[in-house]
């Protein structure tokens, strides 16, 4: 794991999405291109590579941070939304996409709903990595 966060993230994200164009279950939906990542937006995502390197992100969370779910994931890729001449409020991003790409790496055996956690009552409390999805990303160099 350590050989994940020594490197520069920006070229370890982009190195992992393009491997990640090659596992068959991270396909982007067809309404991916119509959709704002998030409220804050105002326009629809325009980078053809959008699916795979948010999904390269994800997983990078996710392994850093051990178990975590949507709703932290919402709020760590939300941003400013401009109101015109009102102050800017904090927005979360988009839960579909967040959603779609966490299925979509429990299809591939990467990711894993985190059994109970002492402390959290009967409720899923978020995803967290398995032995597979460790080895694929420390296999990206």
């Amino acid at each position: 794991m350590s050989n994940i966060f020594e490197s520069n993230p920006h070229e370890y994200n982009k190195k992992l999405a393009e491997a990640l164009k090659s596992v068959p279950e991270f396909k982007e939906p067809e309404w991916a291109q119509f959709v704002k990542s998030a409220h804050s937006k105002k326009r629809p995502i325009e980078d053809p590579d959008f699916w795979h390197k948010r999904a390269a992100s994800i997983l990078r969370q996710v392994n850093k941070k051990k178990i975590i779910g949507v709703s932290r994931l919402r709020t760590r890729y939300g941003s400013r939304k401009n109101r015109g001449m009102k102050p800017e409020h904090f927005k979360k991003a988009s839960g579909k996409i967040i959603r779609t790409i966490l299925k979509q790496s429990d299809a591939a055996g990467f990711t894993e709903i985190a059994k109970t956690v002492k402390g959290v009552r009967e409720r899923k409390p978020g995803r967290q990595m398995t032995d597979k999805g460790i080895k694929f990303l420390e296999s990206i160099k």
